[in-house]
C-alpha cells in the first residue's frame, strides 16, 4: 500500500510537470506570480493585491477560492488551486491576455498532490496555520509540512515573506533558499522586516501604522490589520508605487463573504464571513467584540461541515457559545452526514451555563430567520462558515442558498 502511495505521489508530480513544460509550454516563467498559503487570510490577501495592481494599471490574474479572474474575464473557481492541466491551461491563457502579475492562493491539498510542482514563483506569502483540514492530513506535522514544501520550493531569486506573530511563521523560513523577510504587529520594530501598529479600530474602519507610515483602511479587525500588513509588504517587495498603494488601501473593499456586512433599517448589523475553522471563527467573534456598542448583544449562526474533520465541531461549538449572547448552531454543508448529529458534536464540550446560551436550529434559513426575529437595535448577527458560497450541499446535493439574500430576506419581513 505505502508503495502505491508513493508512486501515486510520483505520478501527480509528473503530470505537473509535463503540463507545465510539454503541454502549455511553461507559462509560469512569463508571469510574475506570487502564491498565498496558510489557514486563514489566503482569500483576502490575495484578492487585494490583485485589486491594488489593477488600479496601478497593471493587467493581472487571480487565481483563488472564490473566483479565477483572467484580465477581465471572472470565472467561478471549483478549488482553491486547480489541478495541474487546469492551473497551467489558466497561466497560458494569462500570457495570452497580457497579464504581467498573478496572484494565487495555495492550498495543503494543491501542495500534498504537486499541483503547483514547477510553477515560477516570484514570491510566496505565509499567513497563519490553525487547525484545519487534518481528515485530510491527519496530523498537525503534516499540515505543517505540506505548507512548508511551498516555500522549499521558491527559488533563490524569489521572496518569502512571513506572519511573525503566527508561531509557525519563522518556522517556515527554516532552510529555505529563497530572500526571507517578515512582517507583524507583536514583535519589536527591530525584529521584523514590515512592523505594524493599530492605532484606532471601530466599526469605520482601521487606521495603521506600517513602518510608521499612516495607513487607512474600510476593512474590520486585528485579522484583517494582519492581512493588510501583508499586502502591503508585498506591494513594497513588489516595487509598486506605495504612494499610490497608500491611497488605493484607504477605498478598497473586502472580498465577497470576507466580513461582508449591511447594517438594518432598526440598526442591527449583519456580518457574513466564511470563518469555519476554530481559529477564524474566534477572530471573527473577538473582532466583532471590539466594535459592538457598549449595549449590543451578539447572535451568532454557524455550524460545521459534514465529511469533514470532526475534532473541529467541539471546539468550534465552545468558541461560538462562549463569545456570543446567543449561538444558533445550525447545517453548514452537511453533505452525506446527518446534520442533527453534527450538531450533537457541536455541544459535546459545553458546559450547562454555555448550553442555555445555545439554540439549535437544523434548517439554515430558519436559523437565519430566529437571529433577526431576536436582534435589536445596536445588536450583531454574525452568519458564519459558508461565506461566498452560494449553495448548501445536504444528502450529496447542492442547493442555492446564499447567507446575504437570505439575511435580506428576513430583514425585510421583519420590517413588514
Amino acid at each position: 500500500m505505502l508503495k502505491i502511495f508513493k508512486n501515486l505521489k510520483i505520478k501527480r508530480r509528473a503530470i505537473a510537470l509535463l503540463a507545465r513544460l510539454h503541454i502549455f509550454g511553461h507559462p509560469s516563467k512569463k508571469l510574475k506570480i506570487v502564491g498565498v498559503t496558510g489557514t486563514n487570510g489566503k482569500t483576502t490577501t490575495a484578492t487585494l493585491l490583485y485589486r491594488i495592481a489593477k488600479s496601478l494599471g497593471y493587467k493581472v490574474g487571480l487565481i483563488g477560492t472564490v473566483e479565477n479572474i483572467i484580465g477581465e474575464e471572472v470565472r467561478p473557481a471549483m478549488l482553491t488551486t486547480p489541478d495541474p492541466i487546469a492551473l497551467n491551461k489558466l497561466l497560458k491563457e494569462m500570457v495570452s491576455k497580457k497579464c504581467e502579475y498573478v496572484f494565487m492562493e495555495v492550498s495543503s491539498h494543491a501542495l500534498d498532490q504537486h499541483r503547483v510542482a514547477g510553477i515560477n514563483f516570484v514570491g510566496g506569502i505565509f499567513t497563519n496555520l490553525t487547525h484545519d483540514h487534518l481528515d485530510y492530513h491527519k496530523n498537525f506535522e503534516n499540515y505543517f509540512g505540506a505548507k512548508k514544501k511551498f516555500f522549499k520550493m521558491l527559488p533563490k531569486k524569489a521572496f518569502a515573506l512571513t506572519n511573525a506573530d503566527d508561531g509557525y511563521g519563522l518556522k517556515m523560513l527554516e532552510g529555505i533558499q529563497a530572500h526571507q523577510f517578515s512582517y507583524g504587529f507583536e514583535q519589536d520594530f527591530e525584529k521584523v522586516y514590515f512592523h505594524g501598529e493599530i492605532t484606532k479600530m471601530d466599526f469605520d474602519g482601521l487606521e495603521l501604522l506600517f513602518n510608521k507610515i499612516p495607513i487607512k483602511s474600510k476593512l474590520l479587525g486585528k485579522f484583517n490589520a494582519h492581512n493588510l500588513l501583508a499586502v502591503w509588504s508585498t506591494s513594497s517587495l513588489l516595487g509598486f508605487d506605495m504612494q499610490k498603494v497608500n491611497k488605493i488601501l484607504e477605498n478598497i473593499e473586502p472580498p465577497r463573504g470576507r466580513f461582508e456586512h449591511l447594517t438594518s433599517v432598526n440598526g442591527v448589523l449583519c456580518v457574513v464571513d466564511y470563518a469555519h475553522t476554530p481559529d477564524a471563527l474566534e477572530k471573527v467573534l473577538l473582532t466583532i467584540h471590539e466594535i459592538k456598542p457598549k449595549k449590543g448583544h451578539i447572535i451568532s449562526i454557524f455550524g460545521c461541515g459534514g465529511d469533514r474533520d470532526p475534532l473541529k465541531r467541539k471546539i468550534m461549538g465552545k468558541i461560538g457559545a462562549e463569545l456570543s449572547d446567543i449561538a444558533i448552531f445550525t447545517s453548514d454543508n452537511s453533505r452525506s452526514e446527518d446534520p442533527e448529529k453534527i450538531l450533537i458534536e457541536m455541544k459535546a464540550d459545553l458546559s450547562l451555563e454555555l448550553s442555555q446560551k445555545v439554540k439549535s436550529i437544523v434548517a439554515r434559513r430558519e436559523a437565519i430567520k430566529e437571529a433577526v426575529k431576536l436582534a435589536t437595535s445596536g445588536d450583531i448577527i454574525l452568519c458564519a462558515g459558508k461565506g461566498h458560497e452560494d449553495y448548501q450541499e445536504i444528502k450529496g446535493v447542492k442547493h442555492h442558498f446564499d447567507d446575504m439574500e437570505e439575511l435580506k430576506k428576513a430583514l425585510g419581513q421583519k420590517q413588514k
